[in-house]
């Protein structure tokens, strides 16, 4: 088990637990007492500590290594799951992974963004970092949904865009502004959930939907709390004041009106019960999708268009009276 470092409270718990459980086998003495009492007092402290956490706390939580990924929740949300594979224009980026789902014998057509589970994996899928090649994997997928009339869910947790010279250079913004252009238009249901790190581009690149919601303990943002910081005062030293100042996570972004709810997580973040989670979820998505179905596809371009059209305030100025 992992700690971070706002738990280590919890971390000497554990241990001590741990302890007193070897003690009881080996010793072959009854600890059931002190083991209940000494978990009842772990749960306490959880829910102290998870009461008041700060926006940089909620960052390291949506990296926390255990955390669950796309894959995990597709496997363990679906009965079925076919991945398709390849952009149909120059290769198979592997920080995106998509394909059809079937959700309690309805079919989905699920995307979203994968990290990898060790060292090796992160390596082959870049961190999660998607090149132009997995946002036009994307579109192609959204595309056939369409076609076939299955609705789009789309699953994010990216550090951002890949932003390597090569990218650019293979059109990495125009790939992302051509996503976000589609899918305002898309005739079938969209929706967007950020399971874990939504930063900037990387993350609207198949972010734009019906409806966008937050897992309790991620963050949205058009920049990470780091890269704000070495920007502002040149070193990464402020990045918890960062986070505090962009005030990403998903409090604020619904109160800010850019998400429409949040999916609250298990006691101690979706890590620490990351089965329990994903039927949380599933059943939220079910919710949504039996929401959204019977819209008039005309309409719902229209609604999803209306919805983006409101997001932000702006000042419009008079213009000049002329010879003024």
């Amino acid at each position: 088990m992992t700690f971070m470092d706002f738990e280590k409270p919890l971390e000497a718990l554990y241990e001590q637990l741990e302890k007193l459980k070897e003690v009881g086998e080996k010793g072959e003495v009854d600890v059931t007492d002190m083991v209940r009492e000494l978990e009842t007092k772990i749960e306490n402290k959880r829910k102290e500590i998870y009461a008041s956490l700060s926006g940089w706390q909620k960052v390291q939580l949506s990296r926390h290594p255990e955390r669950p990924y796309t894959l995990f929740y597709v496997t363990t949300m679906c009965d079925k799951f076919i991945e398709l594979h390849g952009d149909r224009c120059g290769g198979d980026d592997h920080a995106i992974v998509g394909g059809l789902a079937n959700f309690d014998g309805q079919t989905v057509m699920v995307i979203g963004h994968q990290k990898g589970v060790n060292t090796k994996m992160r390596q082959y899928r870049n961190f999660g970092m998607a090149n132009p090649e997995g946002y036009r994997k994307a579109l192609r997928l959204m595309k056939m949904a369409e076609r076939f009339n299955f609705p789009v869910v789309t699953l994010i947790d990216t550090p951002g865009a890949y932003p390597g010279l090569e990218a650019e250079q293979r059109g990495q913004a125009e790939a992302i502004a051509r996503n976000l252009f589609e899918m305002a238009q898309l005739r079938v249901p969209i929706l967007c959930y950020i399971i874990g790190e939504g930063a900037s581009g990387g993350a609207l690149g198949i972010g734009l939907g019906d409806r966008v919601f937050m897992l309790e303990y991620t963050w949205y943002s058009v920049i990470s709390p780091e890269s704000c910081s070495s920007i502002l005062w040149h070193s990464w030293d402020y990045k918890e004041q960062a986070a505090e100042a962009l005030k990403l996570d998903s409090d604020h972004m619904l109160e800010f009106g850019l998400i429409d709810g949040i999916v609250r997580e298990p006691l101690g973040g979706a890590h620490n019960a990351p089965e329990t989670m994903a039927q949380e979820l599933k059943n939220h998505i079910l919710q949504q999708l039996s929401e959204l179905g019977p819209q008039d596809p005309e309409q719902r371009i229209i609604t999803r268009i209306d919805k983006y059209s409101r997001m932000g305030h702006y000042t419009r100025l008079q213009p000049a009276a002329a010879g003024k």
